[in-house]
């Protein structure tokens, strides 16, 4: 099967917060069930660089290059093979009309079109310089951001790590609007991470998210850190056979 969509993924803040299952539970998508690291649930803001992007092998002038920051948390559905550990989205962010439109649309991805902006300071950082990334949206308004700064050189997780858990979900989950679920399959390396310092989110969590998360947005992250990234394959999504758990 070729995939739907091809991008490289860059440079991905990931600010993970530990949640009560009850907040998820009513968004879990049917067919899956929460996902947990050494039996705790997570949610995850993510803000990162979407680059080289092509559908079916076509760039689409103007929409190639964006920034996204995302809502997500993590599922698992069991498939012929065992386990797929996948993520489902509470909301995306992204600056193009015509990206959120599409995909709410035709997908029922929770895509919301906002003015984005980005800062990109990572000369040297592989090489263990400081870097810093802001990823910032204007929500009613107001603009918001999701902000870290880098230490160190990017090292690879340890395979039981929270940093492999919440970066290596290779699958997707959407629910559909007849109660339905869309797996999607998400195919790239393992991906290094940098620790993270100066950790900043500035969000109106309320009114962009809903009140179920404003008090789990509100704290101190779990953890923070910064993935690489890279190439990104996305494959066409299929439909889970109705009632399977």
């Amino acid at each position: 099967m070729r995939p739907f969509l091809t991008a490289t993924w860059r440079y991905l803040v990931m600010l993970n917060y530990e949640v009560d299952p009850k907040v998820l539970a009513p968004l879990v998508p049917r067919g899956t069930e929460l996902d947990t690291w050494q039996g705790k649930t997570f949610v995850s803001m993510v803000g990162f660089r979407f680059l080289d992007t092509r559908v079916r092998g076509l760039a689409v002038p103007f929409h190639r290059e964006f920034d996204e920051v995302n809502l997500r948390y993590y599922v698992r559905h069991r498939g012929p093979e065992g386990w797929r550990r996948g993520v489902a989205f509470v909301r995306e962010l992204v600056p193009r009309w015509a990206i959120a439109t599409v995909a709410r649309v035709v997908y029922n991805e929770p895509y919301l079109a906002l003015p984005m902006r980005h800062i990109v300071e990572m000369e040297g950082a592989e090489q263990g310089a400081p870097g810093r990334l802001e990823y910032a949206w204007k929500h009613e308004g107001r603009w918001q951001r999701l902000a870290a700064s880098t230490r160190g050189r990017p090292v690879a997780s340890a395979p039981d790590s929270q940093e492999a858990f919440i970066t290596e979900h290779y699958w997707g989950y959407t629910p559909q609007r007849d109660g339905g679920c869309a797996e999607y399959r998400v195919e790239h390396p393992r991906w290094s991470v940098w620790q993270a310092d100066d950790v900043a989110f500035d969000c109106d969590v309320s009114r962009l998210y809903g009140d179920r998360f404003t008090s789990v947005l509100s704290g101190t992250p779990t953890s923070a850190f910064v993935a690489d990234g890279s190439g990104v394959a996305v494959y066409p999504g299929e439909r889970l056979a109705v009632g399977m758990d």
